[in-house]
């Protein structure tokens, strides 16, 4: 399981380093680095916070995308048994292999 935590609509992934005792989070989807450590849930959330909030007001600042932009395409190679299975699930759905496989990987990403 991997430890997530929503700030202000932002996702990160929160980690623990033994190093210095601390919890770290860092935000996934941003166009550039934006980190924070604390020793706990409420100490995350506010130093996540404030990381967010310094990283967004520099992103203006500097007239940058503070959001990374994806094209909508990606490649995905699996086994040959494994794509005939996916291809005949989608069939059994009524659906493309491409309109059933953004709804799986929307469903798992959601959940």
């Amino acid at each position: 399981m991997i430890n997530q935590m929503t700030i202000n609509g932002v996702k990160a992934v929160i980690t623990y380093d033994s190093d210095i005792d601390l919890f770290r989070g860092e935000f996934v989807g941003l166009n550039g680095g934006a980190d924070f450590y604390a020793a706990d849930a409420e100490g995350l959330r506010r130093e996540g916070e404030i990381s967010l909030k310094v990283f967004m007001d520099a992103c203006k600042e500097d007239g940058v995308e503070p959001f990374k932009t994806y094209s909508g395409k990606f490649v995905l190679r699996i086994p040959p048994e494994d794509h005939a299975t996916v291809s005949r699930a989608a069939i059994a759905a009524g659906k493309s292999l491409n309109q059933w496989a953004v709804e799986v990987l929307k469903q798992a990403a959601s959940s």
